[in-house]
């Protein structure tokens, strides 16, 4: 969130942060946003029992926004496939893995259990499967001798702070979009993310 933030007080941002939203009060993300100068607001989760009812409140917080995209960064809550429908081909979620590959949570973990070479972060759009929607970008980077998961964390962030904000300026000057389940950059459908490595 930070990064998206400090991305968009770039001279040539296509877009602001309108608002930064929790669905706890003492999430981390509203301390910093607060300090960053940006509109917080919280939608406790705790005061819905039911998901459905959470997630209409949610929207109607979204919606008074009127936002052009929803960013979903460290909200770890799974949304229903109504709220999902609502923001469909503007909702956009980073996760940390080289999605196909590990889905959901643990994915630091699994790379080290599964003894992979290779890991990163994978911008996309969000749709009711999970981390399952169109993918628009990845980071990668290699696995080395002695890594913990600590130690991956820390280096697949790096690489998110670099790509999420570009996939956020991508949709909001226009260049990127989805359609028909796919994602779009510059008017070609993707016929698989754009990749970076680490340290480009």
């Amino acid at each position: 969130m930070r990064a998206l933030v400090a991305r968009s007080r770039a001279a040539d941002s296509s877009y602001r942060v309108s608002l930064v939203l929790a669905d706890r009060p003492a999430a981390a993300g509203l301390a910093v946003a607060e300090d960053l100068g940006v509109a917080t607001a919280c939608v406790p989760a705790s005061a819905y029992p039911e998901r459905a009812a959470f997630d209409r409140a949610l929207a109607e917080r979204i919606d008074a926004e009127s936002p052009a995209l929803v960013v979903l960064a460290g909200f770890m809550r799974i949304l229903g496939a109504e709220f999902v429908a609502r923001y469909a081909d503007r909702l956009l979620n980073i996760h940390p893995s080289l999605l196909p590959l590990h889905p959901g949570l643990h994915t630091h973990r699994r790379v080290l259990q599964a003894r992979a070479s290779t890991h990163g972060a994978t911008v996309h759009f969000v749709t009711a499967e999970l981390d399952g929607g169109p993918p628009i970008i990845q980071a990668s980077i290699d696995v080395r001798p002695g890594d913990d998961e600590d130690t991956l964390a820390a280096r697949v962030q790096i690489e998110e702070h670099k790509i999420y904000p570009l996939a956020v300026d991508w949709f909001c000057s226009g260049r990127l979009q989805a359609r028909d389940g796919r994602a779009w950059l510059d008017g070609a459908a993707l016929s698989a993310p754009l990749r970076y490595r680490e340290g480009e």
